[in-house]
């Protein structure tokens, strides 16, 4: 049980206190309720050209990462088609410097040409390098698209096109920033070694004054359900063949997601599990294989993929995927294998209740779903699914129409 204390500043921030005595740490998350999901089509990649910006000093500091080093203090941050993320932990007797930090980066940037062009360049090389240059590097940039015609995760972080980011001007990036990086669209979580009312004073000192910016009211397109099965091939220059089977799912919020998940668990969350067992294991077609959900506060997708032996037949490959996934929709689980994924699951959620990063993020995450108490409550909704839950909701989404194929094979890029 995550136990946490609650308060919202005038201008809109919300301010979340978990006390943990065992640790001499403190951590400090911030998540603005900002994702690739809310860029405009024609100017993809902000949120993560944010991520780095946020870095680059602000208005009265000038390098966040040393300030932040000599209190004792480490950070990072990470971008999500829903959410960007900024987290940092240090002593707890050091907490005021990271509101310091945190407030300054908020009250505004120290935007320029200079950082702007610098920062441009390194998303360019990172594109290069995680999307161009790896081995199924560009695979989500294909699976995206595919999966999605309206809906703004359609595109990948890194954004649609890299001339979005080239493009960008110096008064893009601060209509972005005024728009999203205020108050009101942020949560500040705090865990640790820490006093609720001692973080709530320096909440007020430090954030209490930052103008709150004008609520993030989204329309963003539904995606209509799909009709009929989508395919693409490609041809890239990697050592295997990869399949990948993306299914429409629920969004993370709806009553069928935690059984939607656990069917994941069931085909790839261990040695074990279905797929590994059947074809890595016992028939050693496939050298490796997973399944996993991609978890979107909007309808996400449900991937399979896999990678086949060099002599196996690709469209025999794709085959032996389907075959697994129609099974939980045909065959009963046994209570055995079930309780196993619980148990799984079960365990995931202890484990990151001993890290006070860990915690801090997830109570962010919940707060921004409604209730940061849900995080609580997560183990018992798994625990809730059963057999018959299962087998009706893999009805529900291993289907053909429902279904986006990838093969991504081996030869000269295409």
């Amino acid at each position: 049980m995550v136990d946490f204390d609650k308060h919202i500043l005038n201008n809109g921030l919300r301010v979340l206190v978990h006390r943990d005595a065992s640790t001499p740490l403190a951590a400090v998350n911030i998540l603005y309720d900002v994702g690739a999901r809310d860029e405009d089509p024609g100017r993809t990649g902000f949120a993560h050209l944010f991520e780095h910006l946020m870095f680059e000093g602000s208005m009265h500091v000038a390098r966040f990462d040393q300030e932040l080093q000599a209190a004792g203090g480490e950070n990072n941050a990470f971008t999500t088609n829903d959410i960007t993320n900024y987290y940092m932990s240090l002593p707890a007797q050091n907490l005021e410097t990271a509101f310091w930090l945190e407030s300054d980066r908020m009250l505004g940037l120290a935007f320029s040409e200079e950082k702007l062009n610098t920062q441009k360049k390194v998303v360019v090389e990172e594109y290069r390098q995680s999307y161009l240059n790896q081995p199924y590097g560009d695979a989500w940039l294909l699976l995206r698209p595919l999966a999605y015609d309206r809906h703004p995760y359609r595109w990948a972080t890194i954004g649609q096109s890299l001339d979005h980011i080239r493009d960008a001007s110096l008064r893009d990036v601060e209509d972005f920033f005024h728009r999203f990086y205020h108050p009101g669209n942020a949560i500040l979580v705090v865990a640790g070694n820490v006093e609720s009312e001692q973080v709530f004073r320096l909440a007020e000192k430090w954030f209490g004054d930052i103008t709150p910016g004008e609520p993030n009211k989204r329309n963003l397109p539904r995606e209509l359900p799909q009709q009929s099965e989508k395919r693409l091939s490609v041809q890239r220059e990697v050592p295997q063949h990869q399949v990948y089977l993306a299914f429409h799912m629920c969004q993370r919020s709806d009553s069928l997601f935690h059984g939607s998940d656990m069917l994941s668990d069931l085909l790839a969350n261990g040695e074990s599990a279905r797929l590994p067992a059947s074809l890595v294991h016992d028939k050693k077609v496939f050298s490796e294989v997973n399944a996993y959900v991609t978890g979107n506060l909007d309808p996400g997708l449900l991937i399979i993929t896999g990678r086949p032996h060099h002599e196996v037949d690709p469209a025999a490959a794709e085959d032996m995927l389907w075959k697994e996934a129609l099974n939980l929709a045909t065959q009963p689980v046994e209570e055995r294998e079930l309780q196993k994924v619980k148990n799984r699951i079960e365990a995931t959620q202890v484990f990151s209740e001993s890290n006070v990063v860990a915690k801090s993020m997830n109570l962010a995450y919940y707060e921004l779903q409604g209730d940061a108490g849900l995080y609580n409550r997560q183990i018992a909704a798994y625990a809730a699914v059963d057999t018959k839950d299962l087998r009706e909701i893999a009805g529900r989404i291993f289907r053909r129409e429902n279904a986006c194929v990838l093969h991504y094979g081996k030869g000269k890029n295409g």
